[in-house]
C-alpha cells in the first residue's frame, strides 16, 4: 500500500512537470503548484480510507511534508501573483525530482515499518495496559552527570475484566535485549495477559533504543553502548576486558530487575504506592488495579537476549518461581577469567528454567560441549534443579521478538531465519504460556520437545 501511494503521487509530479513545462510564466506556474498541492494533500486524506495507511509515525513525516508544501506553495503564489516573468523547463523539472526525492524520504518509516496490529490471542480476557516509572533513590544515573536518580520505566499488561483478583494473578516481569525496547515482545505479553497474568515489561535506559524519563525527555540508547554490543562478538578484546564491559553491563540491568521487583511486591502487599512511582494523573487508578492483583508467591522471569540473561541471574532468588531465557547467552552467571576462559556459577540453578534458542545457537551450544568449551548456558542447565532446552529450527536472533512483524527490513539485518515470523512467534507464545501455566498456575508437568 505505501508503495502504492508513492506511485500516486510520483505520477502527479511527473504529470505536473510535464504540464508546467508548457507554461513559463512564474505566476502562472505558482498557481499551478498551489492547485497541485492541495490536490496532493486531498488525495493523501481521501487514502487514509484505505487499509494500513493512517496519521502514525509511519506516515506522519509524508502529512507534515504535504502541509508544508502547501503553505510554500501558496506563499509563493502570493508573493508571485504579478510576475509573469518566464521561467526555465530546468527548473520545473528540478523542482518535480525535489519534491519526488524529499516525499520518497519522508516515506521511508512507512517502507521499513509494517502496519502491524499485534497477534491475536487464545485466552479469555480482555486486556487493559497502563505505564509508570520508578525511581531508584538509592543509585545515581550512571549515564548522566547531573546527580539524577536511576529510572525504570515499567509498563503492564494486565486483564482488564478481572474484578475479583484481588492479589491472585500470576507476576511475569520481562527485560529487553541489548537496544530493544519494551514493546519487542508484546504479542508474548497480550497472549500472557489475555490468560491472566500481570505482564510488567522494563525498559533499561541508556540500553533502550528510546524510552522516556520523569521529565517527559526522550532518553537514546547510549552510543558506546550501541557501538560495543554490536562489535563485542567480534572485537580483538581480551578476555578480561570482555568479562568486565559486560559485567557492568549485568550490574547495571540486574539492579533494574531487581528494583522493579521488590517495589512491584512492596505495592502489591500494601496496596499503596510510596515515592518511588512516577505517573502521569490518569495513571494511579488504572496501575493499582494491576498491582492489586498480583500474587507475590507466583513470580516468574523472562527475557530475550541480554534481557535473558537478566532474568536467568535475577531468577536465582528465592522468591522467583520460573525462568525463561529467550535466546541469551548468560553471562551474568559468569563469575571470571581463567587462563583466557570464562569461569561460571556451578551452584545448582535452583529455579525452574526454560532455555529456547535459535539454530545456530544451539549448534554453537552443542560444538561447545563437545570440544569441552566452558560455555555458561550449557553449565547453568546441567546445573539446574529443574531445566528445561529447546531450539526453534530455521530460526535466527530476531525471530524470538515481534520485530519481524514489526520492521522486516532492520529485523533481516539483525539476524532472520527462513521461519515464517508470525508462525514461529506464536508457537514461542504457546511455549512461554505452557511452562509458566506449569509453574505458576499449577498447570501440571512441563515438558518441551526438543526442537520445534
Amino acid at each position: 500500500m505505501t508503495l502504492l501511494m508513492f506511485l500516486v503521487f510520483l505520477i502527479t509530479e511527473v504529470g505536473f512537470a510535464v504540464y508546467s513545462a508548457g507554461i513559463p510564466a512564474k505566476n502562472e506556474r505558482c498557481k499551478r503548484r498551489l492547485i497541485v498541492s492541495g490536490a496532493e494533500l486531498i488525495i493523501f486524506l481521501i487514502m487514509l480510507l484505505l487499509p494500513h495507511i493512517d496519521l502514525s509515525f509511519r506516515f506522519a513525516g509524508f502529512a507534515l511534508l504535504l502541509v508544508i508544501r502547501l503553505i510554500a506553495a501558496a506563499i509563493s503564489y502570493a508573493l508571485n501573483r504579478k510576475n509573469d516573468r518566464k521561467t526555465s523547463v530546468f527548473s520545473s523539472a528540478a523542482g518535480a525530482a525535489g519534491n519526488i526525492i524529499m516525499m520518497a524520504f519522508s516515506l521511508i518509516p512507512a517502507f521499513l515499518i509494517n502496519d502491524y496490529q499485534g497477534r491475536p490471542v487464545t485466552g479469555e480476557h480482555q486486556i487493559a495496559q497502563a505505564n509508570a516509572i520508578l525511581i531508584d533513590r538509592t543509585r545515581t544515573e550512571q549515564f548522566e552527570d547531573d546527580g539524577s536518580f536511576r529510572e525504570v520505566p515499567v509498563h503492564f499488561f494486565y486483564p482488564a475484566d478481572v474484578s475479583d483478583a484481588d492479589n491472585s494473578l500470576p507476576l511475569v516481569i520481562f527485560s529487553h535485549g541489548a537496544f530493544g525496547w519494551y514493546q519487542s515482545n508484546t504479542s508474548t505479553y497480550m497472549e500472557l495477559a489475555s490468560h491472566g497474568y500481570v505482564v510488567v515489561s522494563l525498559d533499561h535506559p541508556y540500553h533502550s533504543m528510546y524510552t522516556k524519563d520523569s521529565t517527559g525527555k526522550t532518553i537514546t540508547v547510549d552510543p558506546g553502548f550501541f557501538r560495543t554490543a554490536l562489535s563485542l562478538g567480534s572485537s580483538d578484546e581480551d578476555s578480561t576486558d570482555r568479562f568486565e564491559t559486560t559485567q557492568a553491563w549485568m550490574e547495571l540491568r540486574e539492579a533494574d530487575m531487581t528494583f522493579a521487583l521488590d517495589t512491584l511486591k512492596k505495592t502489591a502487599s500494601e496496596h499503596s504506592f510510596d515515592d518511588s512511582w512516577c505517573f502521569a494523573d490518569s495513571e494511579p487508578d488504572t496501575i493499582k488495579a494491576a498491582t492489586d492483583m498480583i500474587d507475590t508467591g507466583k513470580i516468574g522471569l523472562m527475557g530475550h537476549s541480554l534481557g535473558g540473561a537478566t532474568a536467568v541471574s535475577v531468577g536465582r532468588r528465592s522468591d522467583i518461581s520460573a525462568v525463561i531465557d529467550l535466546d541469551g547467552s548468560m553471562i551474568g552467571e559468569e563469575t571470571a577469567v581463567e587462563n583466557g576462559n570464562f569461569v561460571t556459577d556451578d551452584t545448582p540453578y535452583p529455579t525452574p528454567l526454560l532455555n529456547i534458542d535459535h539454530e545456530s545457537h544451539h549448534n554453537e551450544r552443542i560444538q561447545a560441549r563437545e570440544s569441552g568449551y566452558p560455555y555458561s548456558n550449557n553449565i547453568i542447565l546441567d546445573n539446574a534443579v529443574d531445566g528445561h532446552d529447546t531450539y526453534f529450527k530455521n530460526t535466527e536472533h530476531m525471530n524470538f521478538t515481534d520485530l519481524p512483524l514489526f520492521a522486516p527490513a532492520l529485523a533481516k539485518n539483525l539476524g532472520t531465519g527462513s521461519a515464517d515470523p508470525a508462525d514461529c512467534i506464536d508457537r514461542v507464545n504457546a511455549l512461554v504460556l505452557d511452562f509458566f501455566d506449569s509453574y505458576l498456575k499449577d498447570g501440571g508437568d512441563f515438558s518441551a520437545d526438543e526442537s520445534y
